[in-house]
C-alpha cells in the first residue's frame, strides 16, 4: 500500500488531541524542562501536579508526581514519544536555538520526509519531538507519497540542524531545506 493522507474526512472524530500526562517522581525538574522546551507557562502547581500550557488551551501537558517512579525501559511496550509541531522551519530553527542555548540537545535530527524533526529526551528519559512540516499542502504531500518514496524509506534520513539552521539565516528556501532527501 502506497501512504497517503486521506483529503476528506467523514463520520465523527476528535476536534484534535488535548493533553498529555506524563508520571514522575523528578516533578519541579520535569517542570522547568517543560516550561522552557515549550514555551510554556504554568496554569497551576503544587506539589503533586503542575498543568502547563503554550496556547489558548487550559492545559496541553499535566505532570503528575508519582514516588519511586522506575525509568521507562528501552524494550518495554508503551509510549514512544509525543510531538508538538511548528508552523515553520525557521520557527524550528529558533527553536532549535533557543534549546541549545540552554544546553538542551537533540539525540535524533531527521527529516522523515513527511516532516522535519529533532527529538529529545526530557529529565525523566521520555522522548519530544519537535517538528515541521515539509509540505504546503495535503495536495503536495500526496503528490509525493505517490512516488513510493516514503514507502522505500518511512524513516528518512539524518540531518545536521546546524546546517539547516545556518542555511536558513543565510537565505536558502525552506523549500530546498524541506525537501525529502534520499537514503
Amino acid at each position: 500500500m502506497t501512504a497517503r493522507v486521506p483529503t476528506e474526512r467523514t463520520g465523527l472524530r476528535p476536534a484534535k488531541l488535548s493533553h498529555v500526562v506524563l508520571k514522575t517522581d523528578k516533578l519541579e525538574e520535569m517542570a522547568a524542562f517543560y516550561r522552557n522546551f515549550l514555551g510554556a507557562d504554568t496554569l497551576f502547581g503544587n506539589d503533586r501536579i503542575v498543568f502547563l500550557t503554550y496556547d489558548d488551551e487550559h492545559h496541553r501537558l499535566a505532570l503528575v508526581r508519582r514516588p519511586n517512579m522506575d525509568r521507562p525501559q528501552p524494550n518495554a511496550a508503551g509510549l514512544d514519544h509525543f510531538a508538538f509541531s511548528y508552523r515553520s522551519l525557521p520557527e524550528l530553527a529558533a527553536a532549535y536555538e533557543r534549546l541549545k542555548a540552554h544546553g538542551i540537545r537533540p539525540d535524533w535530527q531527521i527529516n522523515h520526509g513527511l516532516t522535519t524533526s529533532l527529538y529529545y529526551r526530557d529529565p525523566d528519559g521520555n522522548r519530544v519531538e519537535i517538528q515541521v512540516d515539509n509540505f504546503p499542502s495535503v495536495a503536495a504531500l500526496n503528490e509525493w507519497l505517490a512516488t513510493g518514496a516514503f514507502d522505500r524509506n518511512p524513516i528518512g534520513v539524518e540531518i545536521d540542524m546546524d546546517e539547516v539552521s545556518a542555511r536558513s539565516r543565510a537565505g536558502t528556501p525552506d523549500s530546498e531545506l524541506l525537501r525529502p532527501r534520499s537514503a
